[in-house]
């Protein structure tokens, strides 16, 4: 009971800083100024700050899907010719093998990059492969994720 009684009082404690709002004013440099606490002799006025916009990413992944399938099928009702069909049909089964092949490599070299991290190094080195492990992520995703 004097545990849970202890974590009440600690969090009280900071429950007050979490809802302190921002306020702004202007000196007479005509600097603006941006606190937390309103100043006593400063004729200043609250911000509204506004709630972060979040947009998850699977959804957006799984509409883009949606519309890839949408768009494949007009695509195959718009097409009238087999031949032509089974040409593209084969070219692109090549693309995606290529493409597999293309994310398997970049899968491959974070994985390694991450296992480097892992191990440990000094900051030149480190910083060196925490930007390679970027540009990878990048490129993954870029490539393979979100398209």
């Amino acid at each position: 009971m004097p545990g849970i009684m202890a974590v009440a009082v600690f969090l009280l404690m900071f429950a007050s800083s979490a809802t302190a709002g921002i306020y702004t004013w202007t000196d007479a440099s005509g600097v603006v100024h941006f606190t937390d606490t309103p100043p006593p002799d400063k004729n200043h006025r609250p911000v509204d700050v506004a709630a972060p916009v979040t947009v998850p990413m699977a959804e957006n992944l799984r509409q883009h899907r949606r519309v890839s399938e949408i768009r494949g099928q007009v695509q195959g009702m718009l097409g009238s010719d087999r031949k032509r069909d089974s040409t593209r049909s084969k070219s692109k089964a090549k693309a995606a093998a290529k493409q597999e092949k293309t994310c398997t490599s970049y899968r491959r070299k974070l994985a390694q990059v991450q296992s480097q991290l892992r191990s440990g190094y000094g900051n030149s080195k480190g910083n060196n492969l925490r930007r390679k492990r970027r540009k990878l992520s990048q490129s993954l995703s870029r490539e393979c994720i979100l398209r």
